[in-house]
């Protein structure tokens, strides 16, 4: 996929382009995402996203998970 603005990515979504600056910014400091002008998203998000349930990230980027989330990302959870 090409470059999409923060604007453009605002639009897509229906909110502002603070708001999105304000969540990447946030995302990035929690180690969700390392954003530097290009975007890597970590598992951790779609952990947060899709079970509500944040991994801890430690300082050498390893996270441990709870047991529903480390279950869905092995299969167990359909």
């Amino acid at each position: 996929m090409g470059k999409i603005s923060q604007e453009t990515l605002a639009e897509m979504i229906g909110t502002t382009r603070a708001r999105v600056s304000f969540f990447m910014n946030k995302f990035r400091k929690l180690g969700y995402i390392d954003y530097n002008g290009n975007v890597k998203v970590h598992n951790s998000l779609l952990n947060v996203v899709l079970y509500d349930k944040p991994e801890i990230v430690q300082r050498d980027g390893r996270g441990r998970r709870g047991a529903a989330a480390r279950a869905a990302s092995e299969g167990s959870i359909t």
